[in-house]
C-alpha cells in the first residue's frame, strides 16, 4: 500500500533511469490519467494511500513509457494549438514547430481564406486547426495513408468539424481535382534524412510512423513535389506555407523561384533555426 507521492517518486526515479525526458512531469501525467485526475488533483490527494486495483491500471502504462513510447500515444490525445486532437501510431504526434506555423499563418493571413489544401494532413491537426480559425473556408485534407485519415475523420468528428473539412486519399496532389484554386496550400511534410531520422529519440524512431518522418534527396524529394505542383492548384497571389527541415531553405528558395514563386519569405523558429517557408504565387 503507496501513497500517491510515493508512487510518483518512485516512477519518476523509473523514468530517470529509462532515459525518459521530463521524467517527474511524465510521472504525474501518467499516474493523473491512469487515475482520472489532473495535476492540481492529483496534488491535493498526494497521502491518499493507492489500492491495489489503482495500482494494476498504473503499472502497465508505467512499463509502456519505460520503453520509452511517447506519452501521448499512451494516454490517447494531446493538446494542441487549442484543440484536443486524438493520437496514436496511426500518424505523428502533432509539434509544437507546428504550432507555429499556424501562429505565423494567422499573422500572414489577415482575409479568411476561402478554400484551403493540407497536404498529408496525418492526424488532422493542421487542416483543423485552419478550420477552426477560419469557420467559412472550405478545407481539403490529403494523406496517402488510409489509417492517418481515418484518425484525421475521428478527429474531425469529435471537434464538430466533419461537416466543414474534407478528407481524401492522395498521394501529394495526385487524386486532388484540378481547378480547385486554392488560396492557401499548406504542408508539413516528410523532411528529415535518413542519417537524422535514425538520431531522434526513441520516442520518434521506434514508435512513430517513419514515412512521415524521412524523405529522399537528403529530405527534399516531398518538397520538391509539392513545390513542383503548387501552382497549378494556387490561385493568382495564392500562399504556399511550409515546413521545412534546417539547412533546406537556400535549395528549397531556388526551387520555388523555379516554380515561378515571387514573394519568398523564410521564418524561424523557437530556436532561430529556419524552420518555414511562405511563397506567394
Amino acid at each position: 500500500m503507496l501513497p500517491v507521492l510515493e508512487v510518483i517518486q518512485k516512477t519518476a526515479d523509473f523514468f530517470a533511469k529509462k532515459g525518459v525526458e521530463s521524467p517527474r512531469l511524465n510521472a504525474e501525467l501518467l499516474i493523473g490519467h491512469a487515475l482520472g485526475l489532473k495535476r492540481m488533483q492529483l496534488y491535493l490527494q498526494f497521502e491518499r494511500v493507492l489500492s491495489e486495483v489503482e495500482l494494476e491500471k498504473i503499472r502497465p502504462l508505467v512499463k509502456r513509457r519505460g520503453q520509452r513510447e511517447p506519452l501521448q500515444y499512451i494516454v490517447g490525445e494531446t493538446e494542441w494549438s487549442g484543440l484536443r486532437l486524438k493520437v496514436d501510431r496511426r500518424a505523428l504526434i502533432p509539434r509544437p514547430e507546428t504550432e507555429m506555423l499556424i501562429e505565423l499563418l494567422a499573422g500572414l493571413v489577415v482575409t479568411p481564406p476561402p478554400a484551403m489544401l493540407d497536404l498529408g494532413t496525418g492526424s488532422g491537426a493542421i487542416a483543423l486547426a485552419l478550420a477552426t480559425r477560419y469557420p467559412e473556408a472550405a478545407v481539403l485534407a490529403v494523406d496517402q495513408s488510409e489509417e492517418a485519415l481515418a484518425l484525421a475523420r475521428e478527429n474531425a468528428a469529435a471537434l464538430g468539424l466533419a461537416e466543414r473539412v474534407t478528407f481524401l486519399r492522395s498521394d501529394w496532389f495526385g487524386a486532388v481535382p484540378t481547378g480547385g484554386g486554392y488560396d492557401l496550400i499548406v504542408s508539413n511534410p516528410p523532411y528529415l534524412t535518413a542519417e537524422e531520422t535514425e538520431a531522434t529519440e526513441p520516442e520518434v524512431r521506434a514508435h512513430e510512423p517513419i514515412s512521415a518522418l524521412a524523405a529522399d534527396e537528403v529530405g527534399m524529394a516531398d518538397l520538391r513535389t509539392i513545390i513542383a505542383g503548387a501552382p497549378a492548384f494556387l490561385k493568382a497571389d495564392g500562399l504556399l506555407a511550409l515546413e521545412t527541415g534546417i539547412d533546406q531553405h537556400a535549395a528549397l528558395r531556388v526551387m520555388l523561384e523555379s516554380a515561378g514563386f515571387g514573394r519568398i519569405e523564410s521564418r524561424q523558429d523557437l530556436t532561430g533555426r529556419d524552420r518555414f517557408l511562405f511563397a506567394w504565387r
